[in-house]
């Protein structure tokens, strides 16, 4: 009588276990990611010499304004990938994991880094505004960084 009590005990302890699993294979852990396109503003938006954390921690790009057009560094280190922080009175991104330094326009340095920083797509919408493509990358060490669409003429 009492294994048979015990026996019925131990279902009824698995019941409410098992109802929670199912109902919890109902609502799956996925990560929902903003989509890799989107706007940036116009050209007139970012002055010449100027780097812009605008971006950096919702879609992890900075937009950069230098003498060879506009473009947008991928925030990610390419040692470990970490971000990097932009070091305005040093003129440099520095990466806080390992120290890897960048310059302005994404070269590594110094630190272990074995690569520069990668450029993503920008390029001008009908209205002229900047639109940035996080899906597409550019690499310099492949000769990639002076192709259409890894950066954008600063005048129109």
């Amino acid at each position: 009588m009492l294994l048979r009590r015990l026996g019925w005990a131990g279902v009824a302890s698995l019941l409410p276990a098992s109802f929670a699993g199912f109902v919890r294979f109902l609502f799956p852990r996925a990560l929902f990611e903003p989509e890799p396109v989107f706007r940036a503003g116009q050209r007139e938006d970012y002055p010449l010499g100027t780097v812009s954390e605008r971006f950096r921690r919702e879609r992890g790009v900075w937009i950069v304004h230098d003498g060879g057009g506009i473009y947008a560094l991928v925030a990610r280190c390419t040692h470990l990938g970490c971000t990097p922080y932009w070091l305005e009175a040093e003129g440099k991104f520095k990466c806080p994991c390992h120290g890897s330094g960048f310059t302005r326009d994404g070269v590594n340095f110094e630190g272990p880094a074995p690569r520069p920083l990668e450029r993503a797509k920008v390029g001008l919408d009908e209205n002229g505004e900047l639109v940035v493509d996080l899906s597409v990358r550019f690499r310099a060490e492949k000769g990639e960084w002076g192709r259409p669409g890894s950066y954008v003429e600063a005048a129109g």
